[in-house]
Parts: structure tokens; sequence; C-alpha cells
């Protein structure tokens, strides 16, 4: 219990501050900025701890995400809401970004690449979207029918679409194998994951996931 207090200890005050992390990048493609609508927010949005530099709106369709989101206070402002009703609620231009953290991939093809363009209408600066490369399978979990996976999204596509596509998450063929999240050695996969995040974030191919930001 002690070792692992004192990894636990290690790995989140001091290795993550100097690792490139999903968060840091979020952070530096963010800010500064005015406004950013967080489509699919969930409970738990990565852009939590800076969230209060700007005006922040959620928008998510599962009522307990919205609420555990509420109580950490993330947004300023929700929306429960059906996210292929994005048209219906906000106008063209209304914010300066529009995110889409770990969404797309729980659309079915079709409707993933309608909710894109109906954020590429809303925003006025950016659009981001982190998914993983490729069709990564999810069932459902805590009770939430829309956690599962539908659809895949690659580099190539996303390329095409005007999307500049960095890696993350590293390698995406040692995240597979061994998964950090199930493993009883958590941190050392996640330790090795992490350091070959820098080796992929040029290589999004190689990714576990990817990070597509277009700017207007």
């Amino acid at each position: 219990m002690v070792l692992k207090r004192i990894a636990k200890i290690i790995y989140y005050k001091i290795y993550l501050k100097i690792m490139p992390t999903y968060v840091k990048e979020l952070k530096k493609a963010i800010l500064p900025c005015e406004s950013l609508l967080d489509v699919g927010c969930g409970s738990n949005s990565p852009i939590k701890s800076f969230s209060h530099k700007f005006k922040s709106t959620g928008a998510d369709s599962f009522r307990p995400s919205i609420r555990e989101s509420k109580k950490q206070g993330i947004h300023q402002r929700y929306y429960v809401m059906n996210v292929m009703d994005l048209d219906k609620k906000f106008r063209p231009n209304s914010f300066d970004i529009v995110l889409a953290s770990d969404l797309i991939e729980h659309l079915k093809k079709e409707d993933g690449i309608r909710l894109i363009r109906m954020m590429e209408k809303i925003a006025k600066k950016k659009i981001i979207i982190m998914t993983p490369n490729g069709f990564m399978p999810q069932d459902e979990y805590d009770d939430n029918p829309h956690q599962l996976h539908k659809s895949g999204w690659f580099v190539k596509e996303m390329k095409k679409r005007g999307y500049l596509v960095n890696g993350m998450y590293g390698l995406k063929s040692l995240r597979e194998k061994y998964n950090p999240q199930t493993s009883r050695f958590r941190y050392l996969w996640l330790f090795l994951s992490d350091i070959t995040q820098p080796f992929v974030y040029t290589k999004p191919e190689k990714a576990f996931h990817i990070l597509c930001i277009k700017t207007k």
C-alpha cells in the first residue's frame, strides 16, 4: 500500500507536470478565447481545470452527467439536449471554439459527419475534436447507453476535412495490448504509454487517439 501511494504521488504530482498530456495540448489550443461550447461535455470534461478563464457552455444528452458536471462547477451554462440538435439551439458563429472530446465515436458515421458540419458552422474561430484513432470497440457502462462506440475516425479523413491532426495517448499498439485502466500494473503502463507520446505526436497514424483542430 505504501509503495502504491508513493507511485501515485510521483505520477500525479511530478510526472504529469513534465510530460505532454491531452489537457496541456487542449489548453494550448483553446487559450485565449472568450467563449466555448463543449459538445457531449460528460461529467468530467478535460477543460475543467481552466474553464473559468472563458464563458463555458456544456451540452450533453445524459442528465446524470450534467448533474455531476454542475457539482464540479465546470461550465457556467448547461443544456440537456440531443447533440444532433445543435443547429436548432445555437446560431452560426456563436462561440469562439466548439469542442467535442471523445464524442463522435459514439455516433453512427453519417451522424458524426453531420455533427462536425454543425460544429463548423457554430464555431467562430476553431473546432476541436478528440477521438480514438480508428474504430475502438466499447460497450455501454455506468448505466449510460450513449457510451457504446458506433464508428471509427481516421487521420486521413480528418486531414481531408481540413483538420490539423496530432497523435495523443502514446502508441496505439501499446494501449491496445495493455489497457492501463484495468491492468494491475496501471502506473507502469501509463508510464510506458506516456513516454511514447512525443513520438506519436507528429505521427498520429500510430497513436491511440487523435487530436484534430481546424482554424477558420
